[in-house]
């Protein structure tokens, strides 16, 4: 059997690591046009400032370590045409420029994604930079330690880490977003203002709510001009999210609106013999129980061990995704796990939210911490569809215990009595999760008594 993958990040780098496990004996051949794959770009923020021990460890595979799997590895080729009926690819190796077609029995596309560069005037300028790969991450770790200002465009989570990163480097830091709050489509409101404050408390500037509409390169700078204000700085950063990089065949499948390539339970796309996986195609959501384009290296992944397991029959359905997610901002803790109300009013989802602040443990230790938190769930079923918490304690792990109740359709009054532990060092007699989910439960059944 001939396998053929194109592009190998996360999801193209998991798929062939499976299919070889699965089929040791199959021709797998992996196009990639990069040199290298599995950068795991969430850490770029992390190695600009300071806080990676060596960025060699970013990588958790390579094309050395797939050949010695049995892949045979195209590092540096484009796929510049794919022939689905008789399925072949053209290929061109973009060192020696030379061309050529590969035939196939399977083809797995796990081309990613690509950043999002809107038609802004003076984009192109070499000061306008992106925040995506490993060119990407060398370029703004270099130029980290001569620039003394920086204005990053995107309050998302790569922005809004990219901009905390320059801060603590204490590069005179600019964050702006189209949207009215950072991190608006991870959390709602009252976990955006946390975050707003410990920005301006460390004096980033904040630009939110403004749309840029140009850029003007100077001698010795970069002005970044809003709709509202003008910015001016060493360097501005695009982090404005990102597309499903599909453009060249994404008319010949059924896709999501923005081209993710829709994929059922065991990873197939519309054409017979094709699969996709990560950034190129589509996830279930389970929280509204359809699908949607999530692009997260965990949902990469996961979907391409799928790949593996079901290239030759349908064996493991996907079990869906909650896009649960998790930063650390300021010393400060965000994580989340399913539809936010914010999100739920957008895609017109009626929830019901609770938002409960408590310490994390007893008064009576010599400290202890606040843990703001929020709820969501269905009114008519009360199984839990979302929730967050932020904290300077670590909450992180709890995001995951909510991802956990989300995926098996937990109600809040069974989550406000799970048998959690007590112990004064980490929590409550009554856990900080159930004390929210307890806020829900009173909270709906005052509506039922109305």
């Amino acid at each position: 059997m001939k396998v053929s993958i194109v592009g190998c990040t996360h999801a193209g780098t998991f798929s062939a690591m499976n299919i070889l496990q699965e089929h040791p004996d199959w021709e797998v051949s992996v196009f990639e046009r990069n040199d290298n794959l599995s950068f795991l770009s969430c850490g770029i923020a992390l190695w600009v400032s300071d806080r990676v021990s060596d960025p060699n460890k970013m990588f958790y595979a390579s094309p050395e370590a797939l050949t010695k799997l049995g892949a045979h590895m195209y590092m540096q080729h484009d796929v510049t045409d794919i022939d689905f009926d008789n399925k072949k690819l053209a290929v061109k190796n973009l060192v020696s420029g030379e061309t050529f077609e590969q035939d196939y029995d399977k083809l797995v596309i796990t081309t990613g994604s690509a950043p999002v560069v809107p038609p802004i005037d003076g984009i192109d300028s070499d000061r306008v930079m992106l925040c995506k790969n490993w060119t990407n991450a060398t370029e703004l770790k270099e130029n980290s330690k001569d620039i003394k200002s920086a204005v990053v465009i995107g309050a998302g989570y790569i922005g809004a880490e990219l901009a905390e990163g320059y801060s603590t480097l204490g590069k005179e830091t600019t964050l702006i977003d189209a949207l009215p709050h950072v991190l608006d489509k991870n959390f709602d409101p009252n976990m955006s203002a946390v975050a707003e404050q410990d920005y301006k408390d460390h004096d980033v500037k904040l630009g939110l709510g403004e749309k840029v509409v140009s850029f003007e390169e100077t001698d010795h700078s970069i002005i970044v001009k809003t709709d509202k204000n003008s910015y001016e700085a060493d360097i501005a950063v695009m982090c404005v999210g990102f597309r499903p990089n599909t453009k060249m065949f994404a008319d010949q499948f059924k896709t999501l609106p923005n081209g993710a390539l829709i994929v059922d339970k065991y990873m197939h796309t519309s054409k017979k013999d094709v699969f996709s996986a990560g950034d190129a195609a589509s996830v279930h959501y389970n929280p509204t129980n359809d699908d949607q384009y999530i692009p997260l290296a965990t949902n990469s992944v996961r979907q391409g061990i799928l790949v593996g397991r079901n290239i030759e029959k349908d064996t493991t359905a996907y079990i869906g995704t909650q896009a649960s997610s998790a930063v650390e901002l300021f010393g400060r803790t965000y994580a989340a796990s399913g539809l936010t109300k914010t999100h739920a009013d957008v895609l017109g989802k009626k929830v019901e939210e609770v938002s409960l602040e408590d310490n994390y443990r007893p008064e009576f230790m010599l400290s202890t911490t606040p843990v703001l938190m929020n709820l969501v769930w269905d009114p008519e079923t009360r199984v839990v569809l979302g929730g967050a918490l932020t904290s300077k304690y670590d909450v992180s792990q709890s995001a995951n215990l909510l991802s956990l109740a989300i995926q098996k359709k937990v109600t809040i009054d069974e989550l406000s009595m799970v048998d959690f532990f007590f112990q004064p060092n980490f929590d409550k007699p009554v856990n900080y999760v159930s004390a929210l989910a307890g806020a829900a439960v009173e909270k709906a059944n005052s509506k039922v008594s109305e």
